[in-house]
């Protein structure tokens, strides 16, 4: 089969890696508008959060990707920059050592755009020169979880589904004042809510994860932006039968950094035959 036909087998690799390696409190208050943030009541300011990201324009991210199964808890992590007006971005993601501690796979280079995931030295018989492009339409998960990252955006956009949350009081992240809220997301409410280029993968995500309702905690900074968020998912896939615990955290910083991402070409995209793993 061909590589646009067997998305499962490019784009769930980098998951099913990990998963691979595995094998071997909210109570619903809402603060005064003087605790929350600039701009409202808690729940609103969560609302708007990636709005303030795309105001911001760009910031650099560091991502990590954490699932327990079987006793075992493994790391994907991710470095790069996003652009929140273009909804582009790249991060070099590292999948995780196997047990025995050697690496088997290089890191990967991800692309992200809207509707699509590229990947680079994805292995598995695709050249080294050559990107593997996958179809977000096609993941039932919205590629919250499949390409081991998750879009710094769509994080934020999964806040337009906070139901709940409560302020934490103030702390700092990586020496930037923050505001800290911990609260419950709905993925149905928030493909409602989302920008065009996320409704369709949060409505697939509402109905493919084991629950539709994502936990979070969130540190914003005294302008609204996103500093760190962290989500978590149950997901069911890979080799694993029962909901696979997945955390999802991003750390953005450097806001207004220059961000230049080109995506491939078609001559570059990949279009053979890809190895099983």
């Amino acid at each position: 089969m061909v590589a646009r036909r067997h998305w499962r087998t490019s784009a769930v690799a980098v998951l099913a890696a990990a998963l691979a390696a595995c094998a071997g409190g909210c109570s619903g208050e809402r603060a005064g508008a003087e605790e929350a943030a600039p701009g409202g009541d808690t729940i609103t300011v969560l609302h708007g959060a990636a709005d303030r990201l795309v105001r911001a324009g760009t910031s650099k991210a560091q991502t990590s990707m954490e699932m327990a199964t079987g006793g075992t808890r493994v790391t994907i992590r991710g470095a790069g920059v996003y652009d929140y007006r273009e909804r582009l971005g790249r991060l070099k993601v590292l999948l995780p050592e196997d047990p025995a501690g050697a690496r088997e796979h290089r890191p990967i280079t991800e692309l992200l755009a809207p509707g699509a995931l590229f990947m680079k030295n994805r292995g598995a018989g695709v050249p080294a020169d050559k990107w593997v492009r996958v179809d977000i339409g096609t993941l039932s998960d919205g590629n919250l979880v499949t390409g081991g990252v998750t879009d710094p955006y769509a994080a934020a956009e999964v806040l337009r589904g906070a139901r709940t949350a409560t302020y934490l009081g103030r702390t700092e992240v990586a020496g930037t004042p923050v505001r800290h809220y911990r609260g419950t997301a709905d993925l149905a409410l928030a493909a409602r809510e989302a920008s065009g280029v996320n409704r369709g993968p949060f409505t697939a995500a509402a109905k493919g994860f084991a629950t539709a309702e994502v936990p979070f905690d969130v540190y914003l900074d005294e302008e609204g932006r996103v500093r760190k968020i962290r989500q978590r998912f149950s997901f069911v896939g890979g080799q694993a039968k029962n909901p696979v615990a997945v955390a999802s955290t991003a750390l953005l910083y450097d806001f207004g950094v220059g961000v230049d991402v080109r995506l491939p070409r078609g001559a570059d995209i990949y279009d053979g035959k890809i190895a099983e793993k």
